[in-house]
């Protein structure tokens, strides 16, 4: 199989892209690192901003190492619900792991139910707790994407644009591939081509324009009560997730309805969390005058 990954309006070829290297004859996914290293980087990212607004870190590592199991399993979860037609008739590969299927929305539904349980246990305020961990988790996930990049997957539909990317045809599933990819497909010393939008790219860069608001909304103090940083997360990552859904070959679907989950869901995020932090903030102006 052919390992190129290419970005051909950008001039741009990565000729030899594994999926895995070896360690002492061990094959380790390039994804597992990637996913491994994005949760020590989203640590110690909350354990700084703990320590900069007058928290103890501690807490923030000690949830950490609860949380990361528990979204995990919850990730898997969603897909698999979602996913039913399949994993009905395939119990066995339910908890494969190894085999692919988290959803990014499910492990933020697990991570946010586990620091609210984590925060009232150890009588933090949840709000906060939100707050700080959100940044932590949107630096997960901005790193994280790039794990799509090695796995090629989570792409879009056909395109001709600037950031397009071109993979050989037979190193994506097929389930994933449209009739205008096809249609738009080279042929090049015998290898099919096609090209695509790179949404784990648009996603990473979204994201990283997320963390940087959150960073100023926090740092400069510009939050106006604790748990407007997490709501802002939501409202934001849930804009970006609104518009790259859209473009994906891979969604996930509401049984019977045929609707994008999580479209549905990041636009039910976004009002939500533009109506709470208009209340809250209303609510904030009341008691200070």
């Amino acid at each position: 199989m052919v390992n190129s990954i290419g970005f051909p309006n950008l001039g741009i070829t990565f000729p030899n892209v594994g999926k895995t290297i070896s360690v002492f004859g061990f094959e380790i996914a390039y994804y597992g690192i990637i996913i491994a290293v994005s949760m020590l980087a989203g640590i110690y990212l909350a354990m700084w901003i703990a320590k900069k607004t007058g928290q103890n870190p501690d807490d923030y590592f000690n949830l950490a190492m609860i949380a990361i199991v528990v979204s995990l399993l919850c990730a898997r979860a969603y897909y698999v619900i979602f996913s039913w037609d399949y994993y009905k008739d395939n119990l066995s590969e339910i908890l494969n792991f190894r085999g692919g299927g988290l959803a990014i929305y499910g492990g933020v539904i697990g991570g946010v139910a586990t620091s609210i349980i984590f925060s009232k246990r150890k009588n933090m305020q949840y709000g906060l707790t939100l707050d700080t961990a959100c940044l932590g988790l949107v630096l997960g996930q901005l790193i994280g994407r790039w794990g799509n990049f090695f796995n090629r997957e989570a792409f879009g539909g056909y395109t001709n644009g600037l950031l397009a990317m071109r993979l050989p045809l037979d190193a994506v599933r097929s389930s994933e591939v449209t009739e205008e990819m096809m249609a738009n497909a080279v042929t090049a010393d015998g290898i099919t081509y096609i090209q695509v939008h790179p949404t784990f790219l648009y996603e990473s860069l979204w994201n990283m324009g997320v963390l940087i608001i959150l960073l100023i909304v926090t740092l400069k103090g510009i939050r106006k009560f604790n748990g407007e940083v997490f709501l802002l997360y939501l409202l934001l990552y849930g804009l970006g997730r609104l518009w790259i859904e859209g473009l994906r070959t891979d969604q996930l679907v509401l049984p019977g309805a045929g609707i994008p989950v999580s479209q549905l869901l990041s636009g039910l995020l976004v009002v939500l969390s533009v109506i709470l932090i208009l209340l809250f903030r209303r609510r904030r102006t009341k008691e200070t005058y």
